[in-house]
């Protein structure tokens, strides 16, 4: 997220409204508002697990909220609260703030010409839709997106809805607050059904051409390349990466904040749990690997009951022999 003014140390302090003990640069400037797998320089973000510190400490935020004090690189400000997440929350709080509205599309949405947008369909505050597109009914636009030219988005579809992003706490789930974007490029068509979270911060991206069936989940903070194809009732975790001309098909899915190269194909009923780096791979299963050798995998054990048959007999064979051997 881009601030639309940048913020002073102490301006930032003023809003957290949290205990903290600052260290480093004290004269930075903070530009925008991001978590650790998409910060850029000017970007405050916060860290509260070792397991991230030092991430957090190598990437590109010049201010960065912590539960603790841990070297740094010089040019960086920590500022070192008890509860990192919270101290975040009420910045991302401060700057976004929920606006009712009572018409079902909003006076500051731009629509490009030639664009219809069916009866019943919702558009948000701010969202910009380009030229010659087609929005079916019972769509849901959520302020701030960003729809390219000629898209087509099929009815019941919802684009921009908050992430599903919670950290658990004693007495329940804490929401992180959405600030993000979801931004779909040109000649996309979006099939019926199909949910686009817009990102925690940054934005949830879809390259230009790419094609949905019904009922795809695309998570938050998630970038597609272009021309790619997801089949029905496929999902893609958050904060994932796939490079252009990928192919889903049905059911199938990836786990989150992972990597896929460029021309990769998912067969049905398949799943991602580990980046894929090799361009143009035809995975199957789950966890999904390689089709060829796990089609042999699969070939192989339809012949384990008969194996199985052979091993009883063999093993009868071997001890009527030992009893033989023994009288």
């Amino acid at each position: 997220m881009i601030l639309k003014t940048p913020l002073t140390i102490n301006q930032l302090l003023n809003i957290i409204q949290a205990d903290v003990i600052v260290k480093g640069d004290q004269s930075a400037i903070i530009t925008g508002v991001n978590e650790i797998h998409s910060v850029v320089k000017g970007d405050v973000s916060f860290v509260d697990h070792p397991k991230y510190y030092e991430r957090m400490m190598k990437s590109e935020a010049s201010v960065i909220i912590i539960d603790q004090e841990v070297e740094f690189p010089e040019g960086k400000t920590l500022l070192i609260t008890k509860d990192p997440l919270q101290a975040y929350l009420n910045l991302v709080n401060y700057l976004v703030h929920f606006n009712s509205q009572t018409t079902p599309i909003h006076p500051s949405a731009k629509i490009g010409e030639g664009t219809i947008i069916q009866p019943c369909t919702f558009v948000g505050e701010d969202v910009v839709i380009g030229k010659n597109c087609l929005i079916h009914s019972n769509v849901s636009i959520y302020a701030h997106s960003v729809i390219g030219d000629n898209v087509i988005i099929h009815s019941g579809s919802v684009i921009g809805a908050d992430a599903c992003y919670f950290q658990k706490r004693d007495d329940g789930w804490l929401k992180l607050t959405s600030c993000g974007r979801t931004v779909i490029g040109n000649d996309v068509e979006i099939g019926c059904c199909v949910t686009i979270d817009r990102g925690v911060s940054g934005d949830t991206y879809v390259g230009d051409g790419t094609k949905f069936d019904n009922l795809v989940q695309i998570g938050h903070d998630t970038y597609i390349g272009k021309h790619c194809l997801f089949g029905a009732q496929s999902a893609i975790a958050g904060c994932t990466h796939l490079e252009d001309e990928c192919t889903i098909w049905a059911k199938s899915v990836v786990n989150k904040d992972l990597f896929v190269a460029k021309r990769t194909t998912l067969l049905a009923l398949s799943g991602i749990d580990k980046d894929v780096t090799e361009e143009g791979s035809v995975l199957f299963g789950a966890p999904a690997y390689e089709v060829r050798k796990k089609w042999r995998e699969m070939a192989c054990s339809k012949l384990l009951p008969d194996m199985m048959e052979e091993f009883k007999k063999l093993k009868q064979e071997v001890a009527e022999l030992k009893a033989l051997q023994n009288k």
